[in-house]
């Protein structure tokens, strides 16, 4: 039993990934599933469609590997966070589709909260700000949307859960509701000073404490798979948010560390220890991971639309085939031209948090093509992280004397074009590791932690390898000049909001 099987359910895609004790990769699988829009600014999941497709990825890569149930020690589940679920305590079934973490229809719920002078309290308590990003207004819009929901669920006939919260229900045939204190600290339901589900929290979003699941540490017990899922029963020991996990796959152990990965989004944790730092540039202080009841904390920027505007680009207005296109397409752009891209499709994240703006494009001429808008594409992924790690210095002083290097994972961190313009608008080295599947080696350690198949966290760390370090090399002066340009968009976009002139 020397190898871990990790679920990497992400917003896009479900994903298995065996690994081998060392950490290299024996096999994986991955398969999309659809998406679902019903509404501007709505996104939706089919529930069973993430359970269909993770169960089939699961077995597609353990007989890739030429393994079965008796070979692997345990399973880990790393999750897209924030998204929604909402099912029958008896039948399992879904009394909504899942409510992805992009979704911006409780935007008016959290106003109201805003309000009602309640963002104080829930922010000093969770460390998040009211925003329908997070699952507590989610869980809320179900209940009062769906007739007789929230009569049922006061009745504790109802569970609510993020989709590694479902996903374990589901592998364990109901057996265990449960989840980790990372993806608890995202649903704006939890203390993350105390550790625990908040009555006062409960009461402000109106759910009911019974749908609540069990809170464990990252790397612990969390039962184990029904055997006929794949031919005998696996221990489930580690779950961990993506991003969360991504941070340990990552090795960012020490305070002062810093990752961010570039999936459909992006999102950039720094590592703080064991004390909260308190944001005053609209960062999030989350929960790292929790491992022997000690929870190491965050600061945290979240970034709504990277890799999905990329997948704009060619599925929405058709300007590429594949994303590999992307970087060459970029690098053909007319360097005179200075055409930005705010991608807010679904609102702005950190750290502006504006659920009710939409995106735009900036500078146009007459010239503009293609690749100019490849370009501004890529380069909004690379300013919307400058805005984060400009955040995290301001807040957390000790950052700007570290001399921070920024560990980078995610699909689009292949692009060579990008991370290079990533390090040169930083200023500052990016390194990309040998092992890019960072998020689902997380989920992996955690799980093989527990099982026994994995060191402790210093030595794990020892096993990081540098694939490639982009080192900056623009200008001070176009530097300067381009964040300019990209502040003026910005602005630009956040006044139209106001009803003022852009």
């Amino acid at each position: 039993m020397s190898h871990v099987l990790a679920i990497d359910q992400g917003t896009t895609s479900s994903r298995a990934i065996v690994f081998r004790s060392d950490i290299s990769i024996a096999a994986t699988a991955q398969a999309e599933f659809p998406q679902h829009f019903p509404a501007s600014g709505w996104v939706e999941h089919e529930p069973e469609d993430i359970w269909t497709s993770t169960i089939a990825t699961c077995r597609e890569a353990l007989k890739k590997a030429g393994l079965d149930a008796r070979d692997i020690a345990a399973i880990g589940i790393t999750n897209q966070r924030e998204t929604t679920v909402v099912w029958d305590r008896v039948t399992g079934q879904a009394v909504h589709r899942a409510i992805v973490w992009q979704d911006r229809r409780t935007a008016d719920i959290c106003a109201r909260l805003k309000s009602e002078g309640h963002e104080p309290a829930i922010s000093a308590k969770t460390g998040l700000i009211i925003d329908p990003y997070f699952s507590g207004t989610k869980v809320a819009w179900i209940l009062d949307s769906i007739p007789g929901a929230r009569a049922r669920a006061e009745r504790g006939e109802l569970m609510f859960g993020t989709v590694d919260c479902y996903l374990l229900w589901r592998l364990t045939g109901g057996k265990v509701h449960a989840t980790d204190a990372t993806n608890a600290s995202r649903t704006l339901l939890f203390n993350i000073h105390t550790g625990g589900w908040d009555d006062e929290l409960l009461k402000i979003l109106r759910v009911p404490r019974s749908m609540l699941p069990e809170v464990k540490d990252s790397s612990a017990d969390f039962g184990e798979s029904r055997p006929e899922w794949f031919g005998g029963a696996i221990a489930i020991r580690g779950i961990a948010g993506d991003q969360q996990a991504a941070t340990i796959g990552q090795a960012c152990f020490s305070p002062g560390m810093i990752k961010s990965t570039y999936g459909t989004g992006c999102f950039a944790l720094l590592n703080t220890g064991t004390t909260p730092v308190n944001s005053t540039n609209k960062l999030l202080t989350t929960i790292a991971y929790q491992l022997n009841g000690q929870r190491t904390y965050a600061l945290e920027g979240s970034i709504f639309v990277a890799g999905s505007a990329v997948q704009w680009l060619r599925d929405g207005i058709g300007l590429i085939k594949n994303a590999a296109e992307t970087g060459p397409l970029a690098d053909q752009s007319d360097s005179t031209q200075s055409v930005y891209l705010v991608p807010a499709f679904v609102g702005m994240g950190a750290p502006h948090w504006n659920p009710r703006v939409r995106g735009a494009l900036f500078g146009l001429t007459r010239n503009t093509g293609p690749a100019e808008i490849a370009h501004a594409v890529l380069e909004s992924v690379c300013y919307q992280t400058c805005d984060l790690w400009a955040a995290m210095r301001a807040d957390w002083p000790e950052a700007e004397a570290a001399n921070i290097v920024l560990r980078v994972d995610g699909g689009m961190t292949v692009s060579d074009w990008t991370m290079q313009r990533l390090a040169d608008l930083l200023d500052a080295p990016v390194d990309r590791p040998m092992i890019q599947e960072t998020t689902a080696l997380g989920a992996a350690y955690l799980a093989g932690l527990a099982a026994g198949v994995y060191p402790e966290p210093s030595k794990f760390a020892d096993n990081w390898r540098l694939e490639h370090r982009f080192k900056p090399n623009m200008s001070q002066a176009t530097r300067e000049r381009k964040l300019k340009g990209w502040a003026r968009a910005v602005k630009g976009l956040l006044a139209s909001d106001e009803g003022e002139a852009l």
